[in-house]
């Protein structure tokens, strides 16, 4: 059995997969206030549901980023924690080339795209490969601002995301009928697309080194000024 694991977005993922392919148990949580408090409990709720143990893992699959930098923090503590103690293998997965593998067998490019705030997004694009039944990257993961999008969509393409309420309306004004929009319950990663390409790349023997796997920020963090500034400590006291 593989866990998969996405913190990337603030609709937090978390799935059991068999060796196999099939699918034991998911759950999506949307964490609107960024609190992933209930990740372990949901992680406890998957393996009694399933009536599987954490004896039955063979493999953990995490979200790399782009995506929420606390949220990454988190879900790298969890897959490295668990890895660790079980002495399992860790594999890290593209939170956009899972988004974009979400769509089957897509006539036209897939641009995926995950908030980064600031007015920007983070987006790669990928071509459906029929012979290998999976995505082949076209574009590497970038950030960009919003207005800059028309460049990029010169062609037609479909666009998926993680937040279509916010992130549709935006798109639409900017890009207009140039692009096609994937369904809207497709617009979160789930946790069992990064279990499935976790499997893929378990069964071809590959793995990454657990000390050596990171989020991938692809921009600096936001620093905030103390907003508290009597409450420091004065100097010379």
């Amino acid at each position: 059995m593989i866990l998969a694991i996405n913190t990337s977005t603030l609709q937090f993922s978390l799935g059991l997969s068999g060796m196999d392919g099939e699918l034991h148990a998911e759950c999506i949580l949307s964490t609107p206030h960024k609190h992933f408090g209930e990740l372990f409990p949901t992680l406890d709720f998957l393996l009694d549901s399933s009536q599987k143990s954490l004896a039955d893992i063979r493999a953990v699959a995490v979200a790399t980023g782009p995506g929420s930098f606390t949220g990454l923090r988190v879900g790298f503590s969890m897959a490295k924690g668990i890895c660790h103690g079980l002495h399992l293998p860790l594999i890290g997965i593209s939170t956009l080339e899972a988004l974009a593998n979400q769509l089957p067998c897509p006539d036209l490019p897939v641009t995926s795209m995950v908030d980064s705030r600031r007015g920007e997004v983070f987006v790669a694009r990928f071509l459906w490969d029929a012979p290998s039944r999976g995505m082949n990257r076209v574009m590497e993961d970038r950030c960009v601002k919003f207005e800059d999008l028309p460049r990029m969509c010169g062609e037609a393409t479909v666009l998926i995301g993680n937040n279509f309420s916010k992130q549709a309306p935006i798109l639409h004004k900017i890009l207009g009928n140039k692009v096609f929009f994937a369904p809207e319950d497709k617009w979160h990663v789930r946790a069992a697309t990064i279990g499935i390409l976790g499997l893929q790349r378990f069964k071809r023997g590959e793995a990454d080194i657990l000390e050596h796997l990171s989020p991938q920020y692809f921009r600096p963090p936001d620093i905030r000024p103390n907003p508290h500034p009597l409450l420091e400590r004065k100097e010379g006291n």
